[in-house]
């Protein structure tokens, strides 16, 4: 098994990029059943597969639809019949990026689809591939192979898989415009066998002899055969145990393991077994040995230590499941989705992209209460947004299914309108075009965060399990909620913190054009020590840029303290330099074992100069009026708050009308894995074509080169100051 091997690809010739909004004409009226089944048997056959499907899209929805399923139970792929066209498997990604995708077995399965491998995680092979013509997308088909197939597709294999996926587009496309739609078709039944009668009796009579249990089981489990043998080691009747699953009839076998070992021998095509405990002592052996048609079972007495007492690996069930495995599968994707959410609307878009399509919901609204008042936190399927916006506001007494679901804790399902109007006779009307409704309530620490509701277009039974399930969601979004609105509150604390240490305009100043941006880091709070400043000492303008150490209040706190420092030191009329050494002297009192970078400047364009001093910061960088440029040698002292003695020398340079001076704090060239030397020499390329440009659009653009090249990990500040003529 090649663990390391990335997805086999081909590309489909069709457009680039997604498919559009889906585009299959109605397709909620399919309605012929003689071409889908017929396409994916051919499908299978020419590349001797040992199960497949075809989804179609939707109508109106960017969701896929299993149309039909070949050759394993359709139960394996119930969390899987309805996808939304973003979620993170294979048949959406082949139809969102319109190209084969491959999957090796079991290893690579874990790697690239985890939320698969961890409800299916046996080894097959996996391909998927877009039913789409160059005009329209219809939907995705797959095909997998036992464990024992190569990792790797053969040529032959792609070259079949591909052609058939588009002559299967081209005869969806060539029906549509005919007007014949294609409807949802039968799953198709594989291998079945075909005997003499003569041939059949004799079989019977053999298998009947054999002192071992045997019993044959269909793809859905069901016994269509078992001997007398069988009948004697399970306690129970032939004619009881025919048509039904085993662990149906023997409320013993029903253990989630037993059902998995099923699964196991039909996916993987490989014996599997397990050993269960039929009350009150005697210990069996289950042999599966799959085939294409269904699975031969064997029954024996245990061997060994089984037979006295439990040992490792053996279950004994003492009650049905709690959940299927479905409820599996959504609560994983779910679960694993939502730790990727950071904020509110993070949670809003993966529980809409994510469940919606899985639980057939068309609607989705998040509210939340907030000083007596619910608010919609965000809604998602509503063809009339303002219909969601006039609940904002309503009061917590309000006579709503989600006021009452967030006052007590309990969920509401009301599985049709006039169900709704009995239980909710005062509720305002709302025309939402729903006909079922589920009201979640999202409880996180004890106490109601939100309530969560999803609205179906039809009439809708909500059963015990379905119940359970979608209360199981609503206890994950709950605390995904809660995270979600506590970072949310964060951000807007530290962007409201970092805009009042921060100029809130640039002031002007005679023979100066100026432009400023911030940026905060990728990571962390979204609040840092990087500070800049343009002020007016005298008749001249001055400017400073600096960053404290750190990225929490402390250092924002500290960054307010040392622009303040500056700006009074300024005013006495000292010269960089001093200005440096005095703010140097304050950080060492303060003993806040904070350092700080930091450059000072001021400008003179009457005589065509500027002073500046540094202290551990960036160069500067100097566009001179012919678009050449150079970093600015200030001979910089150590950073602010490491020794009270330190001196910083104040530096003359040129700066004639036309020159542009980029001050800037080290986020904008450091980054880890980053060459620092190559970062300068691309920053002076870009100020030296870019600067003749207005100073708004050239700080925009070096953001813009910056955000290009790599994930910004640090806060940024960039101030750009260009001196022009006072006569200008």
């Amino acid at each position: 098994m090649q663990s390391g091997r990335e997805a086999t690809e081909e590309v489909v010739p069709v457009p680039d990029g997604p498919p559009p909004a889906p585009s299959h004409p109605d397709a909620g009226e399919w309605t012929d059943e003689s071409l889908l089944a017929p396409a994916l048997f051919a499908m299978m056959d020419g590349v001797r597969a040992h199960a497949g499907g075809i989804y179609l899209l939707a109508p109106g929805e960017p969701v896929l639809e299993m149309a039909v399923m070949a050759g394993l139970p359709r139960a394996f792929a119930a969390p899987w019949e309805r996808v939304g066209l973003g979620a993170p498997i294979p048949v959406a990604e082949a139809l969102r990026e319109r190209r084969l995708v491959s999957v090796g077995g079991e290893e690579e399965m874990a790697r690239r689809y985890p939320r698969i491998a961890l409800v299916l995680p046996y080894p097959f092979t996996l391909a998927a591939l877009p039913v789409a013509t160059a005009a329209t997308a219809f939907g995705s088909v797959f095909v997998t192979w036992p464990g024992a197939h190569p990792p790797e597709l053969s040529d032959g294999e792609r070259e079949r898989l591909l052609t058939a996926s588009g002559e299967l587009a081209r005869s969806l496309e060539r029906r549509t415009a005919e007007g014949r739609p294609v409807r949802r078709g039968q799953d198709v039944e594989i291998g079945a066998p075909v005997a003499g009668v003569s041939s059949a009796v004799e079989a019977v009579r053999m298998v009947g002899r054999l002192p071992d249990g045997l019993c044959s089981l269909d793809l859905d489990g069901r016994v269509t055969y078992a001997n007398g043998a069988a009948s004697r080691r399970l306690g129970v009747p032939v004619r009881k145990l025919l048509g039904h699953p085993l662990w149906r009839t023997l409320p013993w076998l029903e253990d989630p393991v037993h059902q998995e070992r099923h699964r196991a021998a039909l996916i993987s095509r490989q014996p599997t077994s397990f050993t269960a405990l039929r009350p009150p002592g005697d210990w069996l052996t289950f042999q599966l040995h799959p085939s294409s048609n269904g699975v031969s079972v064997r029954i024996s007495p245990a061997r060994g230590p089984a037979a006295e007492a439990p040992v490792p690996g053996t279950v004994r069930a003492a009650a049905p499941p709690a959940v299927g495995l479905v409820a599996i599968s959504h609560l994983v994707n779910l679960s694993g989705a939502l730790t990727e959410a950071v904020c509110v609307q993070d949670v809003i878009d993966l529980v809409a992209d994510e469940i919606m399509p899985a639980v057939g919901s068309r609607v989705l609204a998040v509210v939340a209460p907030e000083a007596g008042r619910m608010r919609v936190l965000g809604h998602r399927g509503y063809r009339d947004p303002a219909i969601v916006d006039r609940c904002d506001g309503m009061a917590m007494s309000s006579p709503t299914p989600a006021a009452q679901v967030l006052a007590s804790g309990a969920p509401a399902f009301l599985e049709s309108e006039q169900e709704m109007r009995k239980c909710f006779p005062d509720r305002p009307p709302v025309s939402d075009g729903m006909a079922a409704w589920a009201y979640l309530p999202l409880i996180a620490s004890g106490r109601p965060v939100g309530t969560c509701v999803l609205g179906y277009p039809q009439p809708h039974r909500f059963g015990a399990d379905e119940r359970a399930l979608l209360t199981s969601l609503g206890g994950l979004v709950a605390q995904a909620l809660e995270r979600a609105r506590l970072y949310d509150a964060k951000h807007r604390l530290a962007h409201g913190l970092q805009s009042a240490l921060l100029p809130r305009t640039l002031p002007e100043l005679p023979g100066l054009e100026a432009a400023a941006r911030y940026l905060a880091g990728t990571e962390g709070m979204d609040i840092g020590g990087d500070f800049y400043d343009l002020l007016r000492v005298g008749d001249r303008p001055a400017a400073v840029i600096g960053d404290v150490q750190g990225h929490n209040v402390t250092a924002a706190g500290l960054m307010g303290q040392v622009r303040t420092a500056v700006r009074a030191y300024s005013a006495v009329g000292q010269s960089p330099g001093q200005v440096m050494e005095c703010t140097n002297r304050l950080l060492l009192d303060l003993d806040v074992e904070l350092l700080a970078s930091c450059v000072y400047l001021h400008l003179d364009p009457d005589g065509k100069r500027g002073m500046a001093a540094g202290a551990g910061h960036p160069q500067p960088l100097l566009r001179e009026p012919d678009g050449r440029v150079r970093p600015l040698d200030l001979a910089q002292g150590p950073l602010l708050g490491i020794d009270a003695e330190a001196v910083y020398r104040t530096v003359e340079f040129p700066f004639p009308p036309g020159s542009v001076l980029m001050l800037y704090t080290d986020g904008l060239v450091e980054c880890p894995g980053t060459d620092v030397d190559a970062e300068l020499a691309a920053l002076s390329d870009h100020l030296g074509a870019a600067g003749g440009q207005a100073l708004d659009r050239v700080a925009d653009s070096v953001l813009a080169l910056t955000s290009e090249r790599r994930l910004r990990t640090d806060d940024i500040a960039l101030l750009l100051l260009r001196s022009r003529s006072r006569s200008r």
